[in-house]
């Protein structure tokens, strides 16, 4: 048997990895940083980022590297692990930033390094990111809208119950549902402001429920202020007699959905933020186009899927 030198073996391995390389497009020699706002552990909704990302990265064969402040509210932490990788010449970054202008420093050191900057979950005012990835939060509100259109008939009176108007997100929530409730033959009787607080909705509900005794159907913007609203209704004995359709899904709201004391809420994808955002990323290093916004997409719960946000 004639055996090959091994010289020769070991150039045949080298190109047949170079060759795998080439089929990836290249992508395993980049390093995408995913920085996180809050961190996974204990928390579902970063937890599905980070799941999101790291399942791409595998099939991709990018190597991921994912860091989060040990809280949302500190930006100086986030700041310096993203200055440290930027430092080790990581080549993109795919952040949901704890704070929407503070970081633009660090962004312009990462722009002076040829560093493509991917925001997801909350936009950034900093001019040169590459794209948001995140919830279109104005649709979102339609298909809650569309759930209470769809319940209702298409006809009756119903109210909005308002976060803090000042944010975009909450905002865009409402214009939606208002919009697409109008349009389809409900009447808007109200629309009261509660904060995004939970004894904030209970009390505009109490209210509603006393100056707008026809309501038959709300849209409230966050789940908080939906589940405030369920206790005015419970209280009054109306359970199931008026529908209430919150936002954001989270395990409370999923179990209320299963008693019957709301009726639905829109649940964003935080899997397809992590999923999109490392795709992207790749994209932008192997110079394919990258669209300037990107929707990860809503999903309305119900009685039919509540179980698996109730978690």
């Amino acid at each position: 048997m004639l055996r090959r030198p091994a010289s020769v073996v070991m150039i045949a391995l080298a190109l047949s990895a170079v060759l795998a390389a080439q089929a990836l497009g290249g992508a395993g020699q980049f390093t995408i940083l995913l920085s996180m706002k809050g961190p996974g552990s204990g928390n579902p909704f970063w937890a599905a980022v980070e799941r999101g990302a790291r399942e791409t990265a595998k099939a991709l064969g990018v190597k991921l590297v994912v860091l989060a402040p040990p809280a949302e509210t500190d930006v100086q932490a986030q700041i310096s692990h993203i200055e440290d990788q930027i430092a080790k010449r990581v080549n993109a970054i795919v952040v949901a930033p704890t704070d929407v202008s503070a970081l633009n420093t660090t962004f312009d050191k990462a722009r002076a390094r040829k560093i493509p900057v991917l925001f997801v979950d909350t936009d950034g005012t900093w001019a040169y990111k590459l794209t948001f990835i995140g919830t279109d939060n104005k649709v979102g509100g339609a298909l809650g809208g569309k759930f209470l259109c769809d319940s209702l008939g298409r006809k009756g009176d119903v109210a909005i119950i308002t976060g803090v108007m000042t944010t975009q997100s909450i905002r865009a929530r409402v214009e939606g549902a208002r919009e697409t409730m109008t349009k389809c033959g409900l009447k808007v009787v109200a629309e009261l402001p509660a904060n995004s607080d939970r004894a904030l909705g209970q009390q505009v509900m109490e209210d509603l429920l006393t100056s707008k005794p026809t309501v038959k159907g709300v849209f409230a913007a966050n789940d908080l202020m939906a589940l405030g609203a369920a206790e005015a209704v419970k209280a009054r004995g109306k359970k199931g007699q008026i529908l209430l359709v919150g936002f954001d899904a989270i395990p409370e709201a999923g179990q209320a959905i299963l008693k019957g004391e709301m009726a639905a809420s829109v649940a964003q994808n935080p899997y397809n933020m992590g999923k999109f955002g490392v795709q992207n990323a790749l994209n932008a290093l192997q110079k394919k186009p990258v669209a300037k916004r990107i929707d990860t997409g809503t999903i309305l719960v119900t009685k039919k899927n509540a179980q698996q946000y109730a978690k």
